[in-house]
C-alpha cells in the first residue's frame, strides 16, 4: 500500500457506495435509521477527495487526512468508526512510503475495534471484514478476500447484536442481516478491483 494505491482505493470505496447506496439505505432501513447508504457515499468521498488534493507520499500521513476528512464530513456513528479506521492506519503507518497490504487492513480493523468497543460474533462491521483480513495475511487473492467477506455478510444473519439500534431486538436480531457486515463485504469488492 503506498500513497497511490491508497488514493486508487479510497477512489474505489466512494464510487462503490455511491453506487451502493439505495441498497444500504434498504438494509438499514429494517434496523437503523437508513442513513448508512448517504453516510458511507458521502465519508468515503469526502476521503478520497482529500486523499486526491494531497501531494503527500506518506501513505501513513495520507490515510489519517483522509480519515479526519470523513469524521468531518460525517460525523455519525458509523462514520466515525469508518474514519477511524484510517485514522489508526495513518497512525501504524506513518512514516512508510510503502506498506503491506495486510498491515493497513490489520490497523483499519483495530481502528474501528478500539472506537467502537465490539468483538468478533457480535453482528457488526468486524464480522464482515475481520475474515477477509485473516484471509488476505494467509496469501488468499483480493478476488478471494471478495467471496469470503460476502460469506461473512450473509452468516450475520444468526447471530445476536450486542451493539447499535439492532441490540434492542435481542433475540429478534438472529434473523437480520448487519448492515455493517455489508459495507466491509463493498469494501473488499472495492480492494479487489484496483490495481495491485
Amino acid at each position: 500500500m503506498n500513497a497511490d494505491k491508497l488514493r486508487g482505493l479510497l477512489s474505489a470505496w466512494a464510487a462503490l457506495m455511491t453506487e451502493k447506496r439505495d441498497w444500504l439505505i434498504e438494509l438499514d432501513s429494517v434496523v437503523g435509521d437508513s442513513d448508512l447508504g448517504l453516510t458511507m457515499s458521502d465519508g468515503f468521498t469526502a476521503a478520497s477527495e482529500a486523499a486526491a488534493a494531497s501531494d503527500l507520499t506518506d501513505v501513513g500521513k495520507l490515510s489519517y487526512q483522509a480519515g479526519k476528512a470523513m469524521a468531518t464530513a460525517v460525523p455519525s456513528t458509523m462514520g466515525t468508526l469508518m474514519a477511524s479506521g484510517l485514522m489508526n492506519a495513518g497512525k501504524v503507518l506513518k512514516g512508510m512510503e510503502d506498506a503491506a497490504d495486510t498491515d493497513f487492513f490489520q490497523a483499519y480493523l483495530e481502528g474501528v475495534q478500539n472506537r467502537g468497543k465490539a468483538q468478533i460474533g457480535e453482528k457488526t462491521f468486524l464480522d464482515g471484514l475481520q475474515p477477509a483480513v485473516e484471509a488476505l495475511k494467509q496469501g488468499k487473492t483480493p478476488q478471494e478476500t471478495v467471496e469470503i467477506a460476502w460469506d461473512a455478510f450473509q452468516h450475520t444473519k444468526g447471530m445476536i447484536a450486542k451493539h447499535g439500534r439492532m441490540a434492542i431486538r435481542g433475540e429478534a436480531s438472529r434473523d437480520l442481516l448487519d448492515p455493517g457486515a455489508a459495507v466491509a463485504a463493498l469494501m473488499m469488492q472495492g480492494y479487489a478491483g484496483i490495481p495491485a
